[in-house]
C-alpha cells in the first residue's frame, strides 16, 4: 500500500518529454544552451566597426563606456582597450576629461584618405589579379549584385557597406598583408567621411551609389580579363570620382542609443 504513493511521487518529478528524464536536468540543459558565449575584445571591436561601416554610428557620437559595457554585457574595463584600438586607427577620438566619440574627419583628412587609397589600391588590384581564383571572382560578383539590390531597396547604408566589402576582398586576397591592413583602416575612415560629407539630398546619394556599382562592374570585367593595367587605371578613376562627389558641408543626425544599437546582437 505504501509503494503506490512513492511511485506517484517519483513520477511527478519526471519530464513529460521522456520517461526517466528529470525536469530539473532538462531545465539545466536548456538554460546552459541558451546562455550566449562571452564576447571577446575582438568581437566587440568588430561589432563597433560594423556599426560604423553600416552608418549606424555617425561622426561625433559620444561613446559612453558604461553604456557600451552594459550593451555588450561586459565590464567597463573590457571597453577601454577596444576604444584605444579604434583611436589608434583614427576611427575614435579620445579626449581627456571628455571621453570617447566617433571621429569627425576634417576636409583635409578626407582628401588625404582618398589620396592614400589612390596610391595603394591600384597596386592591390594588380596583385589581386595575379592570383585571383574563380571563388574570388564569384565573391566580387556577389558583392556587386547585393550592392545593386540594396540600392534598389533604398538601403543606402547597406549599399555603402557592400561597396567597402568589394574593395576589402581585393585587398585581403592581394597577398600584401601590410597594405591590406592599411586599407582596412582607410575603409573605416572612408565610411565616416561619406557619412559626414555625402551629398545632402537622397537622390544625389543614390545616383552616386549607382555610379559606384557601374564602376565596380567595369573593374570586375578588367579583373576577369587579367588586365592589370586597365584595372589599376579604373581603380584610380573610381576613387577620384568618389572624392569628387563629396560635399564639404556636414549634416548632423541625432545621436543613436547605444543600448538599442548593441544589446542583444
Amino acid at each position: 500500500m505504501s509503494a503506490a504513493p512513492g511511485r506517484s511521487q517519483a513520477s511527478s518529478h519526471r519530464s513529460p518529454q521522456g520517461e526517466g528524464t528529470p525536469v530539473s536536468a532538462t531545465r539545466v540543459r536548456k538554460t546552459a544552451d541558451e546562455v550566449p558565449a562571452p564576447l571577446s575584445d575582438n568581437d566587440i571591436y568588430e561589432r563597433m566597426v560594423s556599426a560604423i561601416l553600416d552608418h549606424r554610428l555617425p561622426p561625433g557620437t559620444k561613446l559612453v563606456e558604461d553604456r557600451l559595457a552594459e550593451a555588450f554585457g561586459v565590464s567597463r574595463t573590457r571597453i577601454r582597450p577596444v576604444l584605444v584600438r579604434l583611436a589608434n586607427e583614427q576611427v575614435v577620438t579620445l579626449t581627456p576629461n571628455r571621453g570617447a566619440s566617433i571621429a569627425q574627419p576634417s576636409e583635409q583628412e578626407a582628401r588625404e584618405v582618398f589620396e592614400v587609397r589612390r596610391l595603394i589600391e591600384p597596386t592591390l588590384v594588380e596583385r589581386f589579379i595575379a592570383s585571383a581564383t574563380t571563388a574570388d571572382i564569384q565573391t566580387l560578383t556577389r558583392c556587386i549584385r547585393d550592392e545593386e539590390a540594396a540600392r534598389a531597396a533604398g538601403d543606402m547604408r547597406r549599399a555603402i557597406r557592400l561597396s567597402g566589402d568589394f574593395h576589402l576582398h581585393i585587398a585581403d586576397h592581394a597577398g600584401h598583408g601590410t597594405l591590406g591592413r592599411i586599407l582596412r583602416e582607410l575603409v573605416s575612415r572612408t565610411s565616416l567621411i561619406l557619412m559626414t560629407y555625402s551629398a545632402p539630398h537622397s537622390q544625389a546619394r543614390e545616383d552616386a551609389t549607382a555610379c559606384g556599382c557601374q564602376e565596380h562592374r567595369a573593374l570586375l570585367s578588367a579583373i576577369k580579363l587579367r588586365d592589370a593595367r586597365e584595372a589599376a587605371r579604373l581603380m584610380r578613376e573610381h576613387l577620384e570620382r568618389l572624392e569628387s562627389q563629396l560635399s564639404f558641408a556636414p549634416t548632423r543626425d541625432g545621436a543613436p542609443d547605444l543600448m538599442q544599437l548593441f544589446a542583444g546582437i
